[in-house]
């Protein structure tokens, strides 16, 4: 029996045998937003060790959730990117992002906010039904880094980088401008007038950001 197996006909056994080792199931999250670079991936898990990373990757690929590709020229580098199988993985993701984020109040010391861990903030404080039918799209600006976020007919996709064509762009100005919009402690209106924020478009779509986006 191998070190990872569990020995149990059950499905949660045999996810965990794929999943359930440490660093997995952040790496699967960073793929959520794209195809990544293993150096992305470094930066986007800062603390990982670089055996680690190489393993779990290498895992991956085995069980049909990743693959590795070749980009084509000019760009000339190898990529990971998620399998079908793999971004089936995206509602437990979710789900698990939703539990855990009842445990969190403010960052431990040494923790950082990358691009991705906001990227699945968005998708873990979606509300479709409030944004049912809704067709938008953002620019969201966190200082060092920059997201797109898109609601199609009320489906949402996120991606890390600039939106070709924003309906609203939203720029934090300080630390807690976006996230005072999402925890409901600022409204819209209170986050534009004490400079929170800052927005390019119809401020009216903030509304309906906050609406869509709520923990």
């Amino acid at each position: 029996m191998a070190a990872r197996e569990y020995g149990q006909f059950c499905g949660l056994a045999r996810a965990m045998e794929m999943i359930g080792e440490r660093w997995t199931l952040l790496i699967v999250r960073n793929l959520l937003s794209g195809p990544q670079r293993y150096t992305d991936l470094h930066k986007g898990l800062p603390t990982i060790p670089t055996n680690i990373l190489s393993a779990r990757l290498k895992q991956l690929e085995e069980a049909g959730l990743a693959v590795r590709r070749a980009l084509p020229h000019p760009e000339r580098a190898v990529v990971y990117e998620l399998t079908d199988y793999g971004r089936d993985l995206e509602p437990a993701l979710i789900a698990l992002g939703r539990w855990g984020a009842r445990a969190m109040t403010e960052p431990r010391a040494g923790e950082v906010i990358t691009a991705e861990s906001v990227a699945m903030a968005f998708r873990t404080t979606y509300r479709p039904e409030a944004a049912q039918g809704a067709t938008a799209g953002y620019e969201i600006r966190m200082g060092d880094f920059t997201l797109r976020v898109q609601i199609t007919d009320g489906t949402l996709t996120v991606g890390i980088g600039p939106h070709p064509a924003p309906d609203l762009v939203v720029e934090r100005l300080n630390d807690q401008g976006i996230h005072a919009l999402m925890t409901g402690t600022k409204t819209p209106d209170q986050a534009l007038a004490d400079g929170s924020v800052r927005v390019e478009g119809d401020p009216a779509l903030l509304h309906r950001f906050v609406e869509a986006f709520r923990f």
